[in-house]
C-alpha cells in the first residue's frame, strides 16, 4: 500500500502567516496596552542552573516539575489501568452486587468536579490512610541508596506522603473513565462470541480471558492511549494540594517573578512538548490497528 505523502500548499503557508501575525500582533498588544516588558532571557535560568556546590550543571524549578508530572502520571497510569480493568470486570459481572458496586463508584467519579474530589480524597481519605502504611517512618537517612532509588521513581523523601496521595487521588479518580472504556469494549463483542464460548464448554472466566478480552482490548486500545494522555493534563490539577508538579512550579514563579505570560506560555510549551508526541503515537496506533484485517 502507498503512503500518501503531504504536500505544503499555498494555503498552508498562508495559514503560518496569518497565525504568526496574530502571534505577533497579541505580543504587541499586550507590550503596549499593559505596559508589560517581555523578558525571555529570565526563563532559561528557571530550566537548568550552576550549582557552585557539586559545580555542575542541574535541573531547577521547571524541569523539576516536568520529572514530578512524569513519574506522577506513569504511576498513575498503571494503578488507573489495574484498578480500572478489574472495575470494569466487576461492571460486566453476573453479580449484582458487583455491578452496583461499580456503578456506584463510576456515576460517582464521574459526576463529580475533579477538584472537589481531589479535595475530599486527599483531606479525607488518602491524609488518613497514607501514614497507616508506615511509609512516613521508615528512616531513609540511614539508607542512601534508598532515598536515591525513591527520589528518582517517585519524590524526594520529605515529599513522599503528598505525592503518594496525590497519586492515588489521581488514580482513583481516572479509574472510572478507564473502567467506562474497557466495559464498553467488552460490551461491543458480538452476543455469538459468548453463545460460541458456552457451546465450546468454556466458563465465563474462560471466555473472558481467552476470547472476548483479546477481542475488546484491540478496539480499546486507541481511546485508552487517549485517556491517559489526558491524564497528563489532568494532573495539573494536583497543584491546589501543594504537590510540586509543573503546574505548581510555575505558579510559585509567576507570583515571585511577576513574569506572568514568560513563565505561562514556557509551562504551555513544556507541557505540549509531553502530549504531542503521545497524541502522534495514538494516531499512529490508531492507523496501524484499523489496518488489520
Amino acid at each position: 500500500m502507498r503512503i500518501k505523502r503531504l504536500a505544503f500548499s499555498r494555503l498552508d503557508g498562508l495559514l503560518l502567516l496569518l497565525l504568526a501575525g496574530a502571534a505577533a500582533f497579541l505580543g504587541y498588544r499586550v507590550a503596549v496596552e499593559l505596559n508589560y516588558h517581555w523578558n525571555w532571557g529570565a526563563i532559561p535560568q528557571f530550566l537548568i542552573r550552576y550549582d557552585e556546590e557539586s559545580r555542575r550543571w542541574t535541573t531547577n524549578y521547571l524541569v523539576e516539575g516536568l520529572f514530578t508530572t512524569l513519574r506522577l502520571s506513569l504511576w498513575a497510569s498503571v494503578l488507573a489501568l489495574i484498578a480500572g480493568f478489574a472495575v470494569a470486570l466487576a461492571r460486566v459481572s453476573q453479580s449484582l452486587y458487583l455491578r452496583l458496586l461499580a456503578r456506584s463508584f463510576i456515576e460517582l467519579m464521574r459526576n463529580l468536579p475533579p477538584l472537589v474530589i481531589i479535595f475530599l480524597f486527599y483531606f479525607f481519605l488518602a491524609d488518613q490512610l497514607i501514614p497507616l502504611t508506615g511509609i512516613a517512618h521508615i528512616d531513609m537517612d540511614s539508607r542512601p541508596l534508598l532515598s536515591k532509588v525513591c527520589t528518582l521513581l517517585f519524590a524526594p523523601p520529605a515529599n513522599l506522603t503528598p505525592f503518594l496521595s496525590a497519586l492515588v487521588t489521581l488514580a482513583v479518580f481516572e479509574t472510572a473513565y478507564v473502567a467506562e472504556i474497557v466495559r464498553s469494549g467488552i460490551e461491543s463483542i458480538h452476543k455469538g462470541q459468548w453463545e460460541a464460548c458456552h457451546a465450546l464448554g468454556l466458563s465465563r472466566r474462560q471466555s473472558l480471558r481467552y476470547v472476548i478480552l483479546p477481542q475488546s482490548l484491540r478496539r480499546v486500545l486507541p481511546p485508552l492511549a487517549g485517556q491517559l494522555v489526558s491524564l497528563i493534563k489532568d494532573s495539573s490539577i494536583v497543584s491546589v494540594i501543594s504537590i510540586q508538579d509543573l503546574t505548581y512550579q510555575g505558579t510559585q514563579l509567576m507570583a515571585s517573578t511577576y513574569l506572568t505570560f514568560e513563565v505561562w506560555l514556557t509551562v504551555a510549551a513544556m507541557y505540549l512538548a509531553l502530549t504531542f508526541p503521545c497524541s502522534y503515537l495514538v494516531e499512529r496506533l490508531n492507523r496501524r490497528l484499523n489496518r488489520l484485517p
